[in-house]
């Protein structure tokens, strides 16, 4: 899977060694060691928590307490250095002055938590609860990728046209339908409704990438759009994993939760249960064994139902952010880097 990234890697770094041309600017400013440090130090411990909170049972780990506190440490370092250096600091105060680089930063950290969760959700649910194969499984995930494509190329056509909040907001109401259709999933479905809502809301995503780009740097000085887009990009990445964490967390939780609520009516005593048939007796192990699997599959689907209402809550949150959003005088491309 990692060998996948190596031809796509050595075009780029090939297209940049040949067309790139390299300008310094006259005056550099000096590197600012210690915010980048502290700013570094924060974001890894904050991953590293994340990223191992739900296998070692979060706050009840010592080794979670540790990367917490490193990660709360670095970041209280991070906003004194930022608050008492000027000028001379990693992140430039100014960039917290504009209220469009504010507004779509945080924007952009919101949107990345269901754009990587349900990238991260689908393919298990696919996999473990309806038995799809990897290569099935990546087949009918790919329409989302699809419609971000054909989403992209119609809001090139509508930037200068169209109040770009309108586009954004068009995008982010799609992206939220198709996530409450999700939530209507059954184990029983076909592969129609996963393909159909990953088109959706690829679409809707592909009119909030580019125009989000465009408006939160559109009042920038130029000179801090470099800092701008780098703090975009992290804070997408950012919510991705804090979207990540969140997902498979409560995945755990309420699967456990569900479970636990369904086998208090398995009962000899519940009329229902003889109704299941031979293969899910109670008056034998094996009929148990595969009664308690079906059960820990419904959980799961619930579980995964729960997680999809969650993104949708998100997605609406994230909309009166678009009102603290000016509209740009003049539509202009968005920063290379900004870019999904």
């Amino acid at each position: 899977m990692f060998y996948i990234n190596l031809p796509p890697g050595i075009l780029a770094a090939a297209g940049i060694a040949i067309f790139i041309q390299d300008s310094r600017p006259a005056q550099r400013d000096a590197f600012d060691f210690f915010g980048f440090a502290t700013l570094s130090l924060a974001i890894g411990a904050l991953q590293m928590m994340l990223d191992r909170g739900e296998q070692k049972d979060w706050f009840g780990s010592t080794e979670i307490w540790i990367e917490a506190t490193i990660a709360l440490l670095g970041l209280y370092l991070f906003v004194v250095h930022t608050a008492t250096a000027g000028e001379r600091s990693f992140l430039n105060r100014a960039l917290l002055k504009d209220a469009n680089c504010v507004a779509g930063i945080v924007l952009m950290f919101l949107i990345g938590i269901p754009l990587y969760g349900s990238m991260t959700l689908l393919p298990t649910m696919m996999q473990s609860l309806m038995n799809y194969p990897v290569m099935t499984a990546g087949f009918v995930t790919a329409p989302r990728g699809i419609g971000t494509m054909l989403a992209m190329f119609l809001v090139a056509r509508l930037v200068g046209k169209v109040d770009i909040r309108l586009i954004i907001f068009g995008g982010l109401a799609m992206t939220a339908v198709s996530l409450w259709q999700m939530t209507g999933f059954t184990l029983m479905m076909g592969k129609g409704p996963l393909i159909t809502t990953g088109l959706l809301q690829g679409f809707g995503l592909g009119f909030v990438f580019t125009p989000l780009s465009v408006v939160t740097f559109s009042t920038l000085p130029r000179h801090f759009l470099t800092q701008g887009t780098a703090i975009f990009s992290l804070m997408r990445n950012i919510g991705g994993s804090v979207g990540i964490s969140i997902v498979e967390a409560l995945l755990v939780e309420n699967t456990q939760t569900v479970h636990s609520r369904l086998v208090e009516h398995v009962r000899p005593d519940n009329p229902l249960i003889h109704t299941l048939g031979p293969a899910f007796s109670l008056a034998n192990p094996h009929g148990v064994a595969a009664l308690n699997a079906e059960v820990t599959r419904q959980a799961q689907m619930v579980a995964y139902i729960d997680n999809f209402q969650l993104m949708v809550i998100i997605i609406l949150v994230s909309l009166p952010f678009l009102l603290l959003l000016r509209r740009p005088k003049r539509a202009t491309k968005a920063p290379a880097g900004a870019l999904e």
